[in-house]
C-alpha cells in the first residue's frame, strides 16, 4: 500500500468511526489525531524499516542481533535461550503489538472497554465459555514447569520493553483512531492468545441441534439424516491399520436418556471453514530421495495477518516458521533436522450437561442423588462510557453454567453447563518448545504428548528419512453416543469415565502407500477401538489430495506447490452430472442454455476466471437451502444433514419425505427442486452482471477478502484475484483461505518456501503490510533461509541491535 493511498484510507478510516460513535464509543481526540508529527500521520511509513537500528534492553543478559530480510522476516541470533525469548517479545511487539491486545481482549471477554457496550453480549459468552478460566488453569501448569515458566517470563518481559519505551507518536493507528493506550503484557495474555486458537478452533459442537432434532424427527429419522459416517469415507489413518493395543472399556448404562431442554437460541459455533491441509511424503516417492512436508492451515483471512514469521536461533535451537503473535516459540515450521505442520482434527471434545438446582439460589445442584456445591464467581464488565456491568456466573464440577435465564435463553429450566477439555490444565507450550527443537520422529513423539487442546492432526518428515501423523490431543472417554446430545446432570453415569491414553491415539509412521495427510476428514475407520464423533468431516479435499498423492511420483517442490493451490472442484465433479441429467434442455431459454453449456462444458477447476463456478455455486447452495428449507426454525437450534449426506440422499433416496416442503400445497421432487433452483442461479447471475462494474468470473463474484481485524474496511482487500472454494484443497473462500503455505524438502541442507496473504507489519501504512498477497494469489512462494550464522543470510535489508545496556 504506497504512502498516498494510506493516508487516504486513514482518512476514510476515521470518518467510519466518527460515524459510528454509537457503536464505536467516542471519537478520539481530534487535536492528538491530526497533529502532523505524532498524529495518524506518523503511521505512514512508505518502504522503509521503520525500526530504531540499536534499542537499549535492561532486561537482556546479552547482546542480540536481528537481520530482516527482504520479506522484514525478522532473523533473530541470541547467546541463549532467556534472551532469545526476550528479543522474540520485542520483536513481535513492535511489529504486532495491536493485533496481540486486541485478540487477548476478545479471548478474555474484554472488548466492551475498547468499544463500549455494544460488544457486551459476546464478552458475557466469552466469559461464560471459559476461556478466561481455561487460560488461568493453563498458565498455572505453564509457571509450574520450570523450562515453560522461564520462558514465558523472558517473553513478557521482551513484550513489555516495548510497550513501556512506546511514544503517542510510535502508537499503531488502531489505538489513535480507536483512543485507548496498551497495557503492560501479562503470563496470562500469553495463555489467552493460545485458549482464542482453543475457542477458534475446538469450541464446537451440535449438541444443543441435535437434541432438538432429536425430538423432532425421532430416533431412526436422525439416525438417517444425521450419521457418524458417510460412505466411501478416506480417514486420516489407512483402512489397513492394525491397533495393536488393548482398549479400556466403557460401559454404557443400562438405560439412556436424553434430557429435551433446548437453549432458545442456536449457540455461537465457530467457523465451518476453519481447516487445514496437511502431508507428508516419503523419499520413495520424491525426486530428491528425501522426504517433503506440506501444511497449509485455512482460518479467517484477516489483516494483520494471523501469522508472524520468524526466525529464532540460539546454541539450543535454529527454527523457523509461523509464529503467532502473543505465543512463544515457533508453531508450524522446521529446523535443521525435521518440519511439521497441523490441521485440526475432527474430534468432539465440549459436552453439555442439564443442571438441576436445589433452588433459585443456585448454590446446590443434584448429581448422584447428593447436593453438590456450586461455586459462584461474579464478573464484573468494564464498559466504556457506561457504568460496569455485573454478571455471575456459577460453577459445577462439569464446569461453567453458559446458558441459563440470564444469557441465552428466557426459560428459567435451562441450565447448561459445559464440560471442555480446554478447561483442563494443560501445557501446549511446552510442545512447540519441544518440536522446536527436535531432531528425530521420538523428539517430535515425545513433544506431543503435552497438547491437549485444541486437537490436531501433527504431520512430521525428517532428514533421517521418516514420515508420521498422529491425531493429537486429550480425547475423553465415551460410552457411544456419549457427548452427542445434552446429557442429564443430575446421572454419574453421564460424567466421562477418563480419557483415552496417550499411546492409544491414532498414529502411522512411514506406511506403505508413501505418504500421510490429513484434511479435516474423519480420523479412523470403524475398526479403531473407542468412540469418536464430531459434528461433521471434510469428505472432498481429504479424497482430493490422497488421489493425487497416489498417482504422483518423482514429486518436486514444483508438484506440492501445484497440489496446494488446486482447484479441483470434487463435489462438483459428484453432483453436477445428476444435476444437468435431471433438466430438459430443449425446454430452457437462451440464457439457460447458455448456462447449462457452460456447466456441461466445465472441466471442474474453480480457478479465478472460470465462469461455471459461479453457475454451480449459487445452484447447489439454493438447492441445498431448499432441500433442507424445514430443517432452520427461526429460535430453535436447529442444523441441517451435511453434504456428504446431501449427496448420497439426491443420488440414492429420491423420494426421500423431507424433498417435498409440507408447507406448500404442491408436492416437490427431487427434478422440480434441481429446476427451480438452476432457474434461480441463472436469474441470479443475470442480476449479479446488470448490478456490478466487473467481469463475470468466478474470483470476482466470490470477492474473497482479506479483512482488518477492527472491520475497518480501508485497512481491508477485497476483491483478491484467486481460485478455489470450501471443499476444494485451494480452500479460498470469500473470507476464508490458506492463512500460510509452507513447503519443505527435509534434504541437507533443509529447503523451505512459504508464503501467507497479507505482511510482516501490523501498521496499515507500510510496504509490508500486505505485500504478500498477491503471490499468495498467484501461487508463487518465497524460500525460506535458516542459515545458522548470520553472514550467510541473503537479502538482509536492516540490521537491529538489542542491547543490555545502551551503546
Amino acid at each position: 500500500m504506497n504512502f498516498i493511498k494510506f493516508l487516504f484510507s486513514l482518512l476514510i478510516a476515521a470518518a467510519l468511526v466518527v460515524g459510528l460513535n454509537e457503536k464505536w464509543g467516542q471519537v478520539p481526540p481530534l487535536g492528538k489525531f491530526l497533529d502532523p508529527y505524532n498524529g495518524f500521520w506518523a503511521n505512514g511509513t512508505s518502504g522503509e524499516v521503520p525500526f530504531q537500528e540499536s534499542n537499549n534492553i535492561p532486561e537482556l543478559n546479552n547482546k542480540v542481533e536481528v537481520y530482516y530480510d527482504s520479506l522484514l522476516i525478522p532473523h533473530i541470533y541470541a547467546e541463549s535461550d532467556e534472551d532469545l525469548y526476550k528479543a522474540q517479545g520485542f520483536v513481535t511487539a513492535q511489529n504486532r503489538l495491536w493485533q496481540m491486545e486486541f485478540q487477548t481482549h476478545a479471548s478474555a471477554g474484554r472488548i466492551s472497554e475498547i468499544i463500549g457496550g455494544g460488544a457486551l453480549e459476546f464478552d458475557r459468552y466469552q466469559r461464560r465459555n471459559g476461556l478466561l478460566y481455561a487460560a488461568e488453569k493453563a498458565i498455572k501448569a505453564m509457571e509450574d514447569n520450570d523450562v515453560t515458566s522461564n520462558i514465558i517470563n523472558s517473553y513478557t518481559e521482551g513484550v513489555n520493553a516495548y510497550i513501556n519505551g512506546l511514544t503517542y507518536k510510535e502508537l499503531p493507528i488502531e489505538y489513535k483512531l480507536l483512543d485507548y493506550k496498551p497495557e503492560n503484557w501479562s503470563n496470562l495474555k500469553s495463555a489467552l492468545l493460545l485458549k482464542y486458537m482453543a475457542n477458534d478452533l475446538a469450541g464446537g459442537d451440535s449438541d444443543a441441534e441435535n437434541n432438538y432434532l432429536l425430538k423432532t424427527l425421532g430416533k431412526d429419522r436422525f439416525d438417517f439424516l444425521f450419521p457418524d459416517r458417510y460412505e466411501n469415507m478416506d480417514p486420516i489413518i489407512p483402512k489397513s491399520k492394525k491397533w495393536e493395543f488393548e482398549p479400556l472399556e466403557v460401559n454404557r448404562p443400562d438405560s439412556v436418556s436424553f434430557p429435551l431442554v433446548f437453549s432458545d437460541k442456536k449457540m455461537p459455533q465457530p467457523d465451518p471453514q476453519n481447516g487445514s491441509n496437511n502431508w507428508a511424503v516419503s523419499g520413495s516417492k520424491t525426486n530428491t530421495g528425501k522426504p517433503m512436508l506440506a501444511n497449509d492451515p485455512h482460518l479467517g483471512l484477516n489483516l494483520p495477518s494471523i501469522w508472524y514469521v520468524m526466525h529464532l536461533n540460539s546454541p539450543e535451537v535454529n527454527v523457523l516458521g509461523a509464529t503467532l503473535p502473543g505465543a512463544l516459540g515457533v508453531i508450524i515450521g522446521f529446523n535443521d533436522s525435521i518440519a511439521w505442520g497441523v490441521t485440526n482434527a475432527t474430534r468432539d471434545v465440549r459436552d453439555w450437561y442439564h443442571i438441576q438446582f436445589k433452588d433459585k439460589d443456585k448454590k446446590e445442584y443434584l448429581h448422584n442423588n447428593k447436593w453438590l456445591k456450586t461455586q459462584k464467581v461474579v464478573q464484573t464488565f468494564k464498559i466504556r462510557g457506561e457504568e460496569a456491568f455485573n454478571d455471575t456466573i456459577y460453577y459445577t464440577h462439569h464446569g461453567p453454567i453458559v446458558y441459563d435465564e440470564t444469557f441465552g435463553s428466557e426459560n428459567s429450566k435451562v441450565n447448561l453447563a459445559l464440560r471442555w477439555t480446554a478447561h483442563d490444565p494443560s501445557n501446549e507450550q511446552l510442545t512447540f518448545h519441544q518440536l522446536n527443537r527436535a531432531a528425530n520422529y521420538d523428539d517430535y513423539k515425545n513433544a506431543l504428548t503435552h497438547f491437549d487442546c485444541p486437537a490436531q492432526n501433527f504431520v512430521f518428515a525428517s532428514t533421517q528419512g521418516d514420515i508420521a501423523i498422529w491425531v493429537n490431543g486429550k480425547f475423553p472417554l465415551r460410552w457411544e453416543e456419549q457427548g452427542k446430545f445434552i446429557m442429564d446432570g443430575t446421572r454419574a453415569d453421564m460424567d466421562w469415565a477418563g480419557f483415552i491414553p496417550r499411546e492409544h491415539n491414532a498414529f502411522v509412521k512411514n506406511p506403505p502407500r508413501g505418504f500421510v495427510s490429513s484434511a479435516n476428514q474423519i480420523p479412523v475407520d470403524s475398526t479403531y477401538p473407542y468412540y469418536h464423533y464430531d459434528r461433521g468431516y471434510e469428505h472432498y479435499r481429504n479424497r482430493r489430495i490422497n488421489n493425487r498423492l497416489a498417482e504422483l511420483e518423482n514429486i518436486t517442490i514444483e508438484d506440492m506447490k501445484r497440489l496446494q493451490n488446486d482447484n479441483y472442484h470434487m463435489l462438483a465433479s459428484e453432483i453436477l452430472p445428476a444435476m444437468l441429467d435431471s433438466l430438459d434442455r430443449s425446454k430452457l431459454s437462451e440464457p439457460q442454455k447458455e448456462a447449462y453449456d457452460k456447466l456441461k462444458n466445465w472441466n471442474y477447476i474453480a480457478s479465478e476466471d472460470a465462469v461455471a463456478p459461479t453457475y454451480f455455486e449459487i445452484w447447489w447452495n439454493k438447492l441445498y437451502r431448499n432441500l433442507w428449507d424445514e430443517f432452520y426454525v427461526e429460535g430453535k437450534p436447529s442444523r441441517r444433514p451435511e453434504l456428504p449426506v446431501t449427496v448420497q440422499i439426491l443420488k440414492n433416496h429420491p423420494d426421500e419425505a423431507y424433498i417435498d416442503n409440507q408447507s406448500t400445497t404442491e408436492k416437490e421432487t427431487v427434478s422440480s427442486l434441481y429446476e427451480q433452483s438452476f432457474k434461480f442461479a441463472v436469474d441470479s447471475v443475470s442480476n449479479w452482471t446488470k448490478q456490478s462494474d466487473l467481469n463475470l468470473t468466478w474470483s470476482n463474484f466470490k470477492n474473497t477478502t482479506i479483512q482488518h481485524l477492527a472491520r475497518l474496511s480501508p485497512f481491508s482487500h477485497d476483491h483478491v484475484q484467486i481460485g478455489g472454494n470450501r471443499h476444494i484443497v485451494n480452500a479460498t473462500s470469500g473470507r476464508h483461505g490458506a492463512s500460510w503455505r509452507m513447503i519443505v524438502s527435509l534434504e541437507k541442507p533443509v529447503k523451505a518456501f512459504g508464503v501467507y496473504p497479507g505482511g510482516q507489519s501490523g501498521n496499515p501504512g507500510s510496504y509490508f503490510y500486505d505485500n504478500l498477497i498477491d503471490a499468495w494469489a498467484s501461487e508463487s512462494y518465497y524460500q525460506l533461509d535458516n542459515s545458522n550464522e548470520p553472514d550467510l543470510l541473503g537479502q538482509v535489508i536492516f540490521k537491529q541491535t538489542l542491547t543490555p545496556t545502551a551503546e
